[in-house]
């Protein structure tokens, strides 16, 4: 009955694909991107500027990396696109912010890269706008 084999059993992975995505998006988006904007905490979380880029522009893409963008992956539009400003923030604070940290520190950016990495490497699944659109487009 079980298998090892993902392709025995594709509703599974794919009922797996949208709650890992809907569980993923929101604690981002609830957990991290609301406390940027000082949304439910007392005080706004600072943004730190580790590539000292511009910081109105470093702000922007912190925020619509732990907000908008995880959104667009909760839902599952353009979900592999999506992932890539995600993704440059929290290698970011894997590998420059906390590289040289306990683990207990460096583990939270690091599994939500994994976690990303692994919806945009699989794709959103059958539940998404992606695959709406997908199949329209075909048709």
């Amino acid at each position: 009955m079980w298998s090892n084999d993902p392709s025995a059993s594709p509703m599974l992975f794919n009922i797996g694909m949208f709650f890992l995505r809907l569980a993923v998006g929101m604690e981002m988006i609830f957990v991290h991107g609301f406390k940027k904007l000082g949304i439910g905490v007392a005080q706004v979380e600072k943004v730190p500027n580790p590539l000292h880029l511009p910081d109105t522009f470093n702000y922007a893409f912190v925020v619509s990396a732990n907000i908008f963008f995880p959104f667009f992956v909760l839902i599952g539009f353009c979900t592999r696109l999506a992932t890539f400003p995600t993704l440059a923030v929290t290698l970011t604070g894997y590998f420059v912010l906390h590289w040289n940290d306990a683990s207990l520190v460096k583990d939270t950016p690091f599994i939500y890269s994994v976690i990303f990495l692994y919806i945009m490497v699989l794709g959103p699944g059958k539940y998404s706008i992606d695959n709406y659109i997908f199949k329209k487009l075909i048709k």
